[in-house]
């Protein structure tokens, strides 16, 4: 597919999806991090994402549907600017992160996979982040912070705050 054809995504994407599919000897091995690059773009795999890159790799969008649909990465409904991700895998559930997740709750006033009223913070919880060592530990988009407290996560959304708000901080 042309970068000039038609297309919901930026020119810069669309170009990038083009280079991805000759990298593969079978165009649908890139569906994966197409989906995944489509999702940073567009903040989730909408219907139509999902029918471009149907489209762009020649299979049904079925096909995109089914292999999207396993991987718990992949978001079908629109986030928050910042997505907060709160591990609750053994090492962070043994350190706080259920407290940790709790106090986020009644900070941002959403639950699970909620998102707040102004659209800046969503937040659920996620098996696994894949930082055991510095428990209890929260991803928010694709920032690490780790060895969280209450007060210290108050400070880690503050900073998101004022970044949404367009300020500059030092933290």
């Amino acid at each position: 597919m042309s970068t000039e054809t038609m297309s919901i995504f930026s020119p810069q994407l669309a170009a990038k999806f083009d280079a991805l599919v000759l990298k593969y000897p079978v165009k649908r091995s890139a569906l994966v991090p197409m989906l995944l690059y489509a999702q940073d773009e567009i903040g989730y795999v909408s219907d139509a994402v999902i029918a471009e890159i149907a489209d762009r790799l020649s299979i049904t969008p079925l096909d995109v549907r089914n292999v999207a649909t396993y991987y718990s990465m992949l978001r079908f409904k629109p986030v928050g600017k910042y997505n907060v991700q709160v591990c609750t895998n053994i090492s962070c559930m043994l350190r706080g992160a259920y407290d940790l997740f709790d106090h986020l709750q009644g900070t941002l006033g959403i639950g699970h996979k909620g998102v707040t009223a102004d659209g800046v913070f969503s937040l659920e919880e996620v098996e696994c982040i894949g930082a055991c060592c510095w428990a209890p530990a929260i991803q928010v988009n694709y920032d690490f912070h780790d060895e969280l407290t209450n007060d210290k996560v108050d400070a880690v959304l503050a900073t998101y705050r004022a970044k949404a708000k367009g300020a500059t901080t030092n933290a």
